[in-house]
């Protein structure tokens, strides 16, 4: 193994592979659910190192792990506990290498982040609408590797929908430059779409090409507190009439969640939260004026109104007042983390099924582990909710977890194949779920995800164990 470290170090120059303490930054999950040891991080700077890495690892047969900025939710981009697999960190490749303004296209290299691509797409009057809680350290090969969603996927899709062209280092070490940034090319299977979401147990992302759109005149949010989730259901497709592409934001919030963000971070002053059981947030990007989506706001709440479905209402009347708006969703998950301990559910249903599924969910979940107390949020405008359960009030939250949460998961996860839905809608399978897809997802599908991954990576040294279980 000393021979594979002292290869790589001739390859990227010793400063930028790191063993022992200088490595632990790498070997943890941002969750603190997973820790691992390597063999050693290596920090390439270009593709042509990547490749070079690749090819010396598969000489050796080293798996070789690859990570981004290391915020994943499912540990899926940190070593295993053996010392024996290589963290290939592609923190270093970060540049922006350009913008086609006519073709409307950004490429950049994977580590780049995705704050720092937002504001080169605005500086050139362009806007990049991947946005995620993340985004100031997320990179986009991990966004990419993980087809991530966010808060603006009603409108312009996952990741996946975003990108135009990736290039990438394949398990053999070439590399395949597929950036043209076309918006048609049918010359055969979209090796782009494999590419992507598929934690790079496929090939390593080392840079992209992405959609670009103008950017808009107008953005406003909206605040509307609703009776129930037939209510916000409502809600939602009178927005669609009423603003059709100008929706770029359906947000919903229960009022357990609300009521954590108000009682640990009272200085937000969570607007309607106590009177609820419901709360959602919208925006509106408008390519006329602030005015004119101004009026198409007013007239959809005005209906709303009329036919029952909003009990009250604010329309954010600065910048200022839409970020604070939006603080209080992204406060969420970080209210939950001073509560304790908690067991997180990222999945997707149909939109229409999302109320009786809730009602069934928090019904078998009550009659199971009597006490437990919903955090249920998401983007209910693409049918991703965040169904997380916390502790009973006065426990143990890290017993609690120990003790139920396999129990809870199988019945939120049985819950959702019985309502035609996902368990994994934005943040992957990783290693956290690998153990359930087999329960979830058909043995047709699992079978051609192997055959796949078999054609792609043959020594089975890309990110192995991730996504699908290790064949012995």
């Amino acid at each position: 193994m000393s021979t594979v470290i002292e290869t790589l170090a001739d390859i990227v120059g010793a400063a930028h592979v790191l063993t022992g303490e200088d490595a632990s930054g790498y070997e943890q999950d941002w969750r603190r659910r997973a820790q691992g040891r390597a063999l050693c991080v290596v920090r390439p700077g270009s593709t042509q190192e990547v490749a070079a890495v690749v090819q010396a690892c598969a000489a050796a047969r080293v798996a070789i792990v690859p990570q981004g900025g290391n915020t994943g939710l499912v540990a899926g981009s940190v070593p295993d506990d053996t010392g024996t697999q290589v963290v290939l960190s592609l923190r270093r490749m970060a540049a922006v290498r350009g913008i086609d303004a006519h073709n409307m296209t950004i490429t950049v290299e994977a580590g780049c982040i995705l704050q720092t691509l937002q504001e080169a797409a605005d500086a050139a009057g362009f806007l990049f609408p991947l946005s995620l809680g993340a985004e100031g350290s997320c990179t986009i090969g991990g966004n990419l590797a993980t087809n991530a969603g966010g808060t603006q996927v009603v409108r312009y899709g996952n990741a996946r929908e975003l990108c135009l062209g990736v290039e990438v280092v394949t398990a053999q070490g070439q590399v395949w430059d597929g950036l043209a940034g076309l918006r048609k090319d049918n010359t055969g299977y979209d090796l782009r779409d494999l590419i992507v979401g598929s934690e790079g147990t496929l090939g390593i992302i080392t840079a992209a090409t992405l959609r670009l759109y103008p950017r808009p005149a107008a953005q406003l949010t909206a605040w509307a507190a609703v009776p129930s989730l037939e209510d916000a259901n409502r809600l939602l497709g009178l927005a669609h009439q009423h603003l059709a592409a100008a929706l770029t934001g359906f947000e919903l919030m229960n009022q357990f969640a609300l009521g954590l963000v108000d009682q640990h971070y009272p200085h937000l002053r969570v607007p309607m939260w106590r009177d609820t059981a419901w709360c959602v947030l919208l925006e509106i990007s408008d390519h006329e004026s602030e005015a004119h989506a101004r009026g198409l706001f007013e007239r959809l709440l005005e209906t709303a109104f009329e036919q029952g479905i909003v009990a009250d209402a604010i329309v954010a009347e600065s910048m200022k007042q839409a970020h604070d708006l939006w603080h209080i969703r992204e406060s969420i998950t970080l209210a939950q983390v001073e509560e304790g301990f908690n067991i997180k559910h990222d999945i997707s249903i149909p939109v229409s099924r999302i109320p009786d599924f809730v009602r069934a969910a928090d019904a078998a979940l009550l009659a199971a582990v009597p006490g437990v107390r919903f955090v249920n949020f998401g983007h209910l405008g693409d049918g991703n909710l965040h169904y997380n359960i916390q502790a009973p009030a006065g426990g143990d939250s890290k017993a609690f977890v120990a003790q139920h949460e396999e129990q809870i998961t199988a019945i939120v996860y049985d819950t959702v194949s019985a309502f035609g839905g996902s368990i994994s809608a934005e943040h992957g399978i990783g290693e956290l779920k690998r153990h359930k897809l087999p329960l979830h997802k058909s043995p047709v599908a699992l079978d051609l995800m192997r055959a796949v991954k078999t054609a792609f990576d043959p020594l089975d040294i890309l990110n192995p164990g991730r996504v699908l279980a290790r064949q012995h």
